[in-house]
């Protein structure tokens, strides 16, 4: 018992590391992980975010101020056109970029209703249409907008989505080409909500300011630098701002591996190198809380109220704060975050190269680090005492943290923390529960009763017999019978505990009384099943018959106990039998703690399996030819041949109707009648043998294995079998 509990718990621990592994390698997903490493993830962000604020780069905000004294979003165009010109005239920025999409036109300055009256009400007033003419330019605040765009270092934003295209609005220069570069994998969009074509070839330069890969809780962690759309790769605001202050260098791509393995690392340009995954993602390098770069109230530029030196040479985003613009979003770092701050920061960490990384190398690292924690668990604990493993725990979580520290703020690399921590925590959990409280608690209870037990059964076989009887193994033939009650568990899930064991002392009760009515031995209740034997410790010569004898008898019974069970409200039961006659070791088996009278061998095996292909059949019984060879005093219905599992060799398999002296020319009208099914089906001649199948399934609707050969012939007429078939159905399950 002691080398099995060993096993059963390093067999769970295993199990276990083994879900774990799949997990970090992304073949499977535990949620309650991914959430659990996400918090983690947040909890070190914020406790190692330098929370300065960057002077470089300033954010002008439509915050409620600015929509107070300016008026609702959005705004004209000749009054964004006028920002445009002061920011770069006045205040000699370095790099412009909106945070905001310009996919409409227009229409406020109300040219559009005047050159209707022109064309319209007032096409003779000559006086009129040249007013118009004169004053259209002042009055096209698009074209007004666009001509402030022009060979100014400005950067439009614009969205990709998976269905709206405006075919007014076009996309900015693309990067590169996806074929230049088959070993990327980024994101495929499929639209996109893009600026007027007259704004976006005016200023030429772009940037997708919307996340593809957000996490689950809706938590802006990582942001894709490129994306694809129709072959062409485009690039983030943030990468368009960076590059435009660059003057736009080229980008490179470094990646790692062989053929279809490689793996997208890194996303060049000069001197920076951008650690990202095989999706081109980074993890985004937030400062710290909302207010780490300096805000600017829009409306305060417009007036002239910003001193220059506040703006002179920076990298300005335009964007918004002010709620009804709903450009906030959920980061680490806070809860409600503008999205604006959310690209400042990854241009800040372009500028000061301080990415987070997770390189390829880190899954083998992490997959590494739990078979190793698993194995310490396993193959360490056991010969510990209780102080040193909670002493060997404690350094483990500590050596576990301080790694992931040195690796976060040494390295920038970013590690799993909490995948490890929970596993050694279960692992060690399992170790203590197995080692401590039920291992101690059995023992304590096996040293004060028996050091040996012996069914009260088999007690009294011996007390009232002269003969001498042995308990040492010795190898014999015998038959042993295995019974289990069908749907318990659906059973069992409606009642509640009392009631349950009073339900399954009405069941083993009489079936108990069946089988020492007929010779046999309990050898175990295993929960819902019986298993019994025959020819030992007293020898039988007629240990087959009395098996036979037993499972028929056993539906007589059930009728009893289910008319019991209708009275008393509760469920209608089944039960499934199986019955092998064959060599096996008999005797008292065990360890120091515990000893029991049992028996071992194939051929239990093989009787356990028959019971559980019961109900496959639709019958209560199913017997091995050895039994049916041993007992042929009884009438049998060939069912079937069959390997079941764990068994190499074919069995044919029988269901015992009655003795033979009892069978009426009906039932062997049936056994004729299938035994030339039987043969035409084992010869492939499925059109004699659906026929036969079909007057017997309409004859006995009743019999469940008619149908289920039926269904059998109907599939293998679309996959016929081998053409040396020997008919034999292999079993995958117990």
């Amino acid at each position: 018992m002691f080398r099995s509990t060993i096993f059963n718990r390093s067999l769970i621990c295993l199990i276990i590391t083994l879900f774990f592994l799949l997990h970090i390698a992304e073949k499977i997903e535990i949620p309650l992980l991914h959430k659990v490493e996400n918090i983690v993830y947040d909890l070190r962000l914020k406790l190692t975010t330098p929370s300065t604020v960057d002077p470089r780069i300033v954010i002008i905000d439509i915050d409620e101020k600015s929509l107070a004294q300016e008026g609702r979003w959005p705004w004209s165009r000749d009054k964004l056109s006028y920002l445009v010109d002061l920011l770069f005239e006045y205040y000699q920025v370095k790099v412009l970029g909106f945070d905001i999409v310009f996919a409409e036109p227009d229409t406020t300055s109300g040219l559009a209703l005047l050159e209707k009256l022109a064309g319209n009400e007032l096409v003779d007033n000559k006086q009129f249409s040249d007013v118009i003419q004169k004053i259209k330019p002042q009055l096209n605040f698009d074209e007004l907008f666009a001509n402030s765009l022009k060979n100014r270092a400005v950067v439009l934003g614009y969205y990709f989505n998976n269905a709206n295209i405006n075919p007014n609005s076009s996309l900015p220069l693309s990067i590169d080409t996806v074929s230049k570069h088959p070993e990327l994998q980024l994101f495929q969009a499929s639209g996109y909500g893009a600026n007027l074509d007259t704004l976006q070839s005016a200023a030429i330069h772009g940037g997708y300011f919307n996340n593809q890969s957000v996490d689950s809780d809706g938590s802006y962690r990582r942001l894709p630098l490129i994306t694809e759309f129709n072959g062409q790769i485009y690039e983030t605001l943030a990468l368009a701002i960076y590059r435009r202050l660059l003057d736009q260098p080229d980008l490179s791509f470094t990646s790692e591996g062989y053929g279809d393995a490689r793996r997208l690392e890194s996303i060049d340009i000069e001197s920076l190198s951008i650690p990202v995954n095989e999706k081109a993602v980074a993890l985004v390098p937030y400062r710290g809380k909302q207010g780490s770069f300096n805000y600017i109230s829009a409306t305060d530029v417009l007036n002239g109220k910003v001193e220059p030196e506040q703006l002179a040479n920076k990298i300005v985003l335009f964007g918004a704060t002010a709620a009804g613009i709903l450009d906030l979003r959920t980061t680490p770092v806070q809860n409600i975050y503008p999205g604006v701050e959310v690209h400042a920061n990854l241009i800040s960490g372009m500028l000061d190269n301080s990415f987070k990384s997770k390189p390829s190398y880190m899954l083998g690292a992490e997959l590494f680090e739990l078979v190793l924690l698993a194995a310490l668990v396993i193959f360490l604990y056991p010969k510990l005492s209780s102080i040193s493993a909670i002493t060997t725990f404690s350094l483990l979580c500590i050596v576990i943290m301080m790694t992931n520290i040195y690796l976060w703020n040494s390295l920038n690399i970013d590690n799993f923390l909490a995948t490890p921590l929970i596993l050694l925590f279960i692992l060690f959990s399992i170790q203590i529960y197995f080692g401590y409280f039920l291992e101690t608690k059995k023992k304590n209870k096996l040293g004060k009763i028996f050091g040996q037990y012996i069914p009260e059964e088999l007690v009294a076989e011996m007390s009232q017999s002269e003969h001498e009887f042995s308990l040492k193994g010795k190898n014999k033939e015998m038959s042993v019978l295995f019974t289990d009650v069908r749907g318990f568990t659906t059973i069992s899930e409606g009642m509640d505990p009392e009631n349950l064991c009073d339900l399954m002392n009405e069941i083993f009760t009489p079936l108990t009384k069946v089988i020492h009515q007929n010779s046999g031995t309990i050898d175990k209740y295993i929960g819902d099943a019986v298993m019994a034997f025959w020819g030992a410790p007293v020898d039988d010569d007629n240990h087959a018959h009395n098996a036979v004898s037993t499972a028929l008898e056993f539906s007589p019974t059930l009728d009893i106990v289910n008319q019991l069970f209708q009275e008393k409200g509760w469920s209608q039961i089944d039960i499934g039998i199986g019955i092998n006659t064959g060599d096996m070791n008999v005797g008292n088996m065990g360890s120091e703690f515990r000893m029991a009278y049992t028996v071992m061998g194939d051929a239990v095996n093989l009787s356990s399996r028959l019971e559980g292909i019961t109900k496959q059949y639709g019958i209560r019984v199913i017997v091995s030819e050895a039994t049916k060879q041993a007992a042929p005093e009884f009438c049998y219905l060939e069912i079937d041949r069959v390997k079941v599992k764990g068994k190499h060799e074919p069995v044919t398999i029988y269901e015992p109707l009655s003795l033979i002296t009892n069978i009426d020319a009906k039932i062997r009208q049936q056994i004729k009648q299938f035994d030339m099914a039987l043969d035409h089906y084992h010869n492939q001649n499925w059109d004699p043998a659906e026929s036969i199948l079909q007057s017997l399934s309409k004859q006995y609707p009743e019999k469940h294995l008619f149908q289920l050969y039926l269904g059998r012939i109907e599939q293998y007429r679309i996959a016929p079998p081998e053409s040396d078939w020997d008919g034999v159905f292999t079993y995958k399950i117990k």
